[in-house]
This record gives C-alpha cells, sequence and structure tokens, in this order.
C-alpha cells in the first residue's frame, strides 16, 4: 500500500462540472467493482470502514475519513473485500479544461493556449489524489447536501449541486495551499493585489519590493509557485489585458492607452501587444470594435 503524493491539477475557468452523486454500503466480504476507462472523474469520500481499491499500479486503502480521486483514463480494480461494513460517498465530475497528474510542484496550463479557447488566462484548481478529509470539509456537510438534493426537482437541484460541488473543490484547494505554505501564497496574492492596484504607474523590481517588505527574488519565488509567472510577467500581461479593454471600450489614441496601461512608450506598447495578441492594437480595435 502506498500514500500516493500525486495531485490532479485543473486550469480553470472553466471549472469541472458536476454529474452524479450517491451513497455505496458495501459488506463484509464485497468488493468495488473493475472498471476501464469510464471517462469520468470518481471522487470517493470515506465514511465507515475501509476500501481498498486500486488504480493502474498504484493501491489505496482508503479508511474512514479520507479522499480518494479515481481518473477517467485510467484501469480502476479491487485490491481485496471489505474486511467490515464500508460506506462511502462517490461524486461523479467532468471537465473541458485541461487536467494533468503531478507530485510535489505545482504544474500550469498553457497560458496562451488556453485564453484563446477561454478568453481567460487559467488558475490551477490543485487537488490531492489520495490523502484525510480536510477539516472545514469535514465540518461543512457538502457531500451530504449533494446526496439529498437529489430527492428534489432537476430543475432546482442542478443550480445548487454545481454551486456546492464548486465549493467543496474549493474547500480542498485551499486546503492544499495550507499545506504547501500558507504564506507563499498570501505573498503571492499579496504581490498579484499590488501589482493590479499600481500597474499603471512604473513599477520596477525595487520599488515592488520596498512596497511589500520582501526581496524581490522572494516575491518572484512566491509568484511562480502559485501562479506561474513572475511579478513582471503577471504586471505585463494585466496592462496588455487593460488595454485591449480601452481598446475596446474606448476612442482614446493608441499612444494615450500605452501611457494610462503603464507603458514606457507607445512603440515599446505596440511590439508587445503585437507578439502577445498576434496583431497590432490598431488592428486589434478595427477587427472587434465594429
Amino acid at each position: 500500500m502506498t500514500t500516493n503524493p500525486s495531485y490532479i491539477h485543473f486550469a480553470a475557468p472553466p471549472f469541472p462540472y458536476f454529474l452524479e452523486c450517491g451513497r455505496t454500503v458495501y459488506l463484509p466480504g464485497e468488493q468495488h467493482p473493475n472498471r476501464s476507462r469510464m471517462g469520468k472523474f470518481d471522487l470517493i469520500i470515506v465514511e465507515q470502514g475501509c476500501l481498498h481499491i486500486g488504480e493502474e499500479q498504484t493501491e489505496w486503502a482508503v479508511s474512514a475519513g479520507h479522499t480518494l480521486l479515481l481518473l477517467p483514463d485510467r484501469y480502476h480494480y479491487s485490491v481485496q473485500p471489505c474486511e467490515e461494513e464500508t460506506v462511502f460517498i462517490w461524486v461523479h465530475f467532468h471537465t473541458v479544461g485541461e487536467w494533468t497528474v503531478s507530485a510535489g510542484e505545482p504544474v500550469y496550463a498553457d497560458r496562451e493556449e488556453h485564453f484563446r479557447q477561454f478568453l481567460t488566462y487559467p488558475y490551477t484548481v490543485r487537488i490531492p489524489q489520495f490523502g484525510p478529509l480536510p477539516a472545514p470539509f469535514a465540518r461543512s456537510g457538502q457531500a451530504a447536501q449533494l446526496l439529498q438534493l437529489n430527492q428534489g426537482r432537476r430543475s432546482s437541484a442542478v443550480w445548487q449541486q454545481q454551486r456546492i460541488f464548486e465549493e467543496m473543490l474549493r474547500t480542498m484547494d485551499l486546503a492544499r495551499q495550507d499545506t504547501a505554505g500558507s504564506q507563499t501564497a498570501e505573498i503571492a496574492e499579496q504581490t498579484e493585489a499590488y501589482l493590479r492596484n499600481h500597474y499603471a504607474e512604473e513599477v520596477t523590481n525595487t520599488s515592488l519590493a520596498d512596497a511589500l517588505h520582501f526581496h524581490y527574488n522572494y516575491l518572484a519565488r512566491c509568484m511562480k509557485r502559485v501562479y506561474g509567472l513572475t511579478p513582471m510577467e503577471y504586471l505585463t500581461d494585466y496592462r496588455l489585458e487593460q488595454a485591449k479593454l480601452l481598446l475596446l471600450k474606448t476612442e482614446i489614441p493608441v499612444g494615450e492607452i500605452a501611457e494610462r496601461t503603464g507603458f514606457e512608450s507607445t512603440a515599446y506598447f505596440s511590439r508587445r501587444f503585437s507578439r502577445k495578441v498576434g496583431i497590432s492594437p490598431l488592428r486589434f480595435r478595427k477587427r472587434y470594435s465594429r
């Protein structure tokens, strides 16, 4: 048996979406069925007993108070029958966004490809494949709420179940951040907030370090770990997004847009914009402002 340290990384939005859920009870001697490439994620939350289950070459003993996330493109099988009455909730879900499996450091989606497909940059939701149920999750009763909604009208349940399911993912993702180093996430978010609030101003490595009272290299490590970008890479991307909004929603000249969004010159702004978007600012305005 192993406590696999793997995490499942989901690029969002779009966020994974809820499909169905249920509660299963196995008596001593019964076991989980073998399945191959079921095509959907299967989140198992064990409430009582112990479920012995494997996926490809990895095997787990999932005891009460633990979760296991089975992947949609793998072979799942029973390792051994249950030795005691075992009760678990299962939640099936799917995603149309990119996902991957990794141990240790975060894995980030291709930002440019994600933007071309979904018109927004990705956030990485990171869920442990196997581990103890986070305390906030256990206290919330969210899994039980999903089950209860199965008994109601579909027109009402579909909205509530998706909301509760996303809150479950949020709880598990934030619990991971706490165990991986809450200070890292906190510093990264402080840096992000500062950059968003001061993007129109001149921001340098030194001024950013002075404003946040941390060495720039430390800020860069935190940003890279949480967002996959250095502070200056994030700042440039954010400035370009603000420039896009001004190009689409106003008639402000390109030179003034460059100044308003913190670029040092119109020529530099145009070069960065063309490199990022594939066309010049003027052509972008003409194409999408008809």
